[in-house]
């Protein structure tokens, strides 16, 4: 989909957006936010535009009800921050 953010590696077409709205990201509809190692790396290269993003569109940096590992927290910032942009692109 074109304009989205360089935090989402695949291109999403309205299907995928629909799918992530639907069942969110660990539904599977958009596995680079839900698979460790991919979101460790997306966090690495992309972390300060992904909460940069969730700032600017959520109004606050979410805080995870449990923390389990670096990974856990690269899955649960990548993907508030995919199914955020879900639904923005919905009410476009």
């Amino acid at each position: 989909m074109e304009g989205q953010p360089a935090f989402i590696i695949d291109d999403l077409d309205e299907h995928d957006i629909e799918a992530i709205n639907y069942g969110g990201c660990h539904s599977g509809a958009y596995m680079p936010a839900v698979t460790y190692h991919q979101a460790l790396r997306t966090m690495s290269e992309h972390g300060d535009d992904v909460f940069d993003f969730i700032e600017q569109h959520a109004g606050e940096i979410p805080v995870p009800k449990t923390i389990e590992s670096w990974s856990g927290l690269a899955v649960f910032y990548l993907s508030y921050a995919v199914e955020l942009y879900a639904m923005q692109a919905t009410n476009k």
